[in-house]
């Protein structure tokens, strides 16, 4: 079972990138811990990981006007891991497209 959803390229962890050229983020599985997360990424991407820190994003209720009438909704919850890798490590997101 993948443990890691799919890399997290944003506009603000892009920033993070640049600022900091050795952490990246990933959409994780709500169920996955630090240590499992860690060892995910070792093995796919062939690096070594220096730390993990995640964070858990509750799922928001969403409402707009149309001119249907007044549509609800709710965005989904996940959970985010920004890892750290050694110094001088990157991951290149784009070499496989």
């Amino acid at each position: 079972m993948a443990i890691i959803v799919k890399p997290l390229v944003t506009e603000k962890m892009t920033n993070i990138t640049d600022k900091q050229p050795n952490r990246y983020g990933f959409i994780v599985r709500p169920e996955a811990d630090k240590l499992q997360i860690k060892k995910e990424v070792e093995s796919l991407y062939n690096v070594n990981v220096v730390d993990v820190n995640t964070i858990l994003y509750n799922g928001k209720r969403s409402s707009r006007y149309t001119r249907a009438g007044l549509v609800q909704g709710k965005k989904n919850a996940f959970k985010k891991a920004i890892v750290t890798l050694k110094e001088g490590q990157t991951i290149d997101f784009y070499s496989n497209i």
